[in-house]
């Protein structure tokens, strides 16, 4: 892609608008809102502070009222400062603005820590009994959620003095690794390129200029790999002491009570996915290295298009198109919600130099809206992503009124309207094509983004957890973080895909092990969950798109069981992996059936 077609592309594509939030970091409101909150949760923490336990239901329902507020109008101003960082990362200006708000924030949740930590203090009858009171008891989901942690919760000056080095700990060094990867640019033909930018080759038609960007993306991975190192050993350590302080039974324990799933739900999961490596990922790159007529496909050849078929373009205009028809074929007001975001300018999809790499969806808090943010280039898997960032930001807009301390929904089931989102784009796409060569490479090009949310999201789980268990014997080389690197992808990838040293390095380019510990399992899992939800509303489940409607409002108060009964699903079942799995699977047997 040359520089004017990028260019042409960064004209097409929108740039958000934040002004909905704050006209800019120099506004009076910004100062005034986190002043109100400094005082107000100073004055929550006098009123309530060590009085907790004599409260009636009713008194402390306004009290947890009151915390919802301050948190609420303080997390305004920190998402503000957040999406701005993300837009752009190496400006130093936007930095200091950033750093300043996640402090002044941290004194003020600091303030208020205690109210948590009082709470899950009450023995369980003393606790029923306030919950009697109807506006406390809205808030059980919230509480129960929030006592999962008592087992594990420490002495509370210890978690006062966690909560106050936070900015200096993890988020420092996620801080650091942002704007080390912002910076770092990737030589290709004379240019110095982005990750985005580098990344983004290596699914060009042309075989020379993946090659270029893959090796172009080792050597400037390389080139930081020592700070990439550091960065990842001293999260794991820091990780490390936490946990074993709290007693917890493993390192990815602290993210499954987050993400309130079992840890034997997400071993289930592991362990189907890690079991079928042969029968989905071996198979399928198999296929595609006889497509490309060779014995095995060099690893930057993972994503490359479909050979011998040009693969279509999309300007800006008929991304959202694509979307909203499909959105507005399941629902309309799917389609209706969806389309705000283009209309009210909350998406930015602009590639440019500074800013985020990658996709995300932004809750903001419920009194706002949600942001989004991606980079576009106009190819197939940038619509899917696009489909994807939208149903996080309708499924965001659903649970809004939940309110803050409700809205939240785990990790687990956050990835359900987003993949959802992704499945009926692909299939409104699949089903609009007739010619049969270009239906194949559709559903080639879905096989492979099914493999990269299943096959390649538990590999990385599969990394994470032997990184972190190595962790507590000390500290890991780049070498040997190369190394589990190198064993845990090549093993999930199979025997069709050509790995060398320059691969090794490729561990360090992933955000979610810097900025979220063991949350890549989340996206199997949400994956393999929509694939279940989406063969029922093939099948014409009864009052299909009210129960999922349903579900998205819930938000987070209900847990994975309650939120499936209805469509009587179960994620606990190792059958219910099985049936996810079945149909990347059942893909892959009509593109052999297609090619025998």
């Amino acid at each position: 892609m040359t520089k004017e077609t990028v260019s042409k592309k960064i004209d097409e594509t929108p740039v958000w608008n934040l002004g909905d939030l704050f006209s800019s970091p120099d506004d009076p409101k910004v100062d005034a809102d986190l002043s109100q909150s400094e005082r107000e949760s100073k004055a929550f923490q006098k009123t309530y502070s060590g009085h907790l336990e004599g409260l009636s239901g009713a008194q402390l329902g306004k009290a947890v009222q009151a915390y919802e507020a301050i948190l609420e109008r303080a997390f305004k101003v920190i998402s503000y400062a957040q999406l701005l960082h993300a837009a752009d990362t190496v400006d130093q200006g936007i930095a200091r603005f950033h750093q300043s708000c996640q402090e002044r924030i941290n004194d003020i949740t600091g303030a208020t820590l205690f109210f948590v930590l009082e709470m899950n203090k009450f023995d369980d009858a003393v606790l029923e009994e306030k919950l009697k009171d109807p506006v406390l008891g809205r808030y059980r989901p919230w509480i129960e959620a929030e006592r999962q942690m008592r087992p594990y919760q420490l002495a509370d000056e210890i978690e006062q003095l966690l909560h106050d080095k936070s900015v200096t700990g993890h988020s420092a060094w996620s801080r650091l690794f942002d704007e080390t990867m912002a910076e770092l640019r990737f030589s290709f033909e004379g240019e110095q390129l982005t990750i985005g930018e580098v990344l983004n080759r290596m699914s060009d038609a042309d075989a020379a200029i993946r090659a270029k960007a893959g090796h172009s993306l080792s050597e400037g991975l390389s080139s930081r790999i020592r700070l990439f190192s550091l960065v990842t050993n001293t999260i794991a350590k820091d990780k490390e002491i936490e946990d074993t302080k709290r007693h917890l039974p493993s390192p990815m324990s602290s993210r499954n009570l987050a993400n309130q799933v079992e840890d034997d739900v997400v071993n289930a999961l592991a362990t189907a996915v890690t079991s079928n490596y042969s029968r989905l990922s071996y198979r399928y790159y198999g296929l595609k290295a006889r497509w490309f007529g060779v014995e095995k496909l060099n690893w930057w050849d993972r994503n490359a298009p479909f050979p011998k078929t040009p693969e279509r373009k999309y300007s800006w205009d008929q991304a959202r198109a694509t979307v909203l028809g499909a959105y507005d074929g399941f629902a309309p007001e799917m389609a209706k919600t969806a389309e705000t975001f283009f209309e009210k300018g909350w998406i930015d999809a602009s590639p440019r130099a500074g800013k985020n790499s990658g996709a995300f969806a932004h809750p903001v808090v419920p009194s706002a809206h949600p942001y989004m943010l991606m980079n576009f280039y106009g190819k197939p898997r940038d619509v899917m992503t696009l489909a994807h960032e939208l149903g996080h930001c309708v499924h965001q807009v659903l649970a809004a009124p939940q309110g803050t301390l409700l809205s939240n929904t785990p990790l687990t089931l956050a990835e359900t309207a987003s993949v959802f989102g992704e499945m009926l784009t692909f299939r409104a796409i699949l089903n609009a094509e007739t010619d049969a060569a270009k239906r194949r490479v559709l559903l080639a090009g879905k096989v492979e983004d099914m493999l990269n949310t299943v096959v390649r999201q538990i590999a990385f789980h599969c990394f994470e957890t032997r990184v972190h268990e190595e962790r507590k014997s000390g500290e890991l080389t780049a070498t040997r973080l190369g190394e589990i690197w190198y064993e845990t992808q090549s093993e999930s990838l199979g025997p069709s895909i050509a790995l060398n040293d320059e691969y090794r390095s490729l561990w360090s380019y992933i955000p979610h092990f810097v900025h979220t510990p063991f949350y890549v399992y989340a996206y199997a899992f949400g994956d393999c969950l929509v694939n279940a939800l989406y063969g029922l509303y093939q099948d014409g489940h009864p009052k299909f798109q009210e129960k999922y409607f349903a579900m998205l409002s819930a938000g987070g108060t209900l847990r994975h069981r309650e939120l499936l009964a209805p469509f009587g699903l179960d994620a606990s079942d190792p059958a219910f992996w099985t049936r996810g799995l079945d149909v990347i699977a059942g893909f892959i047997d009509e593109l052999e059936a297609d090619l025998s």
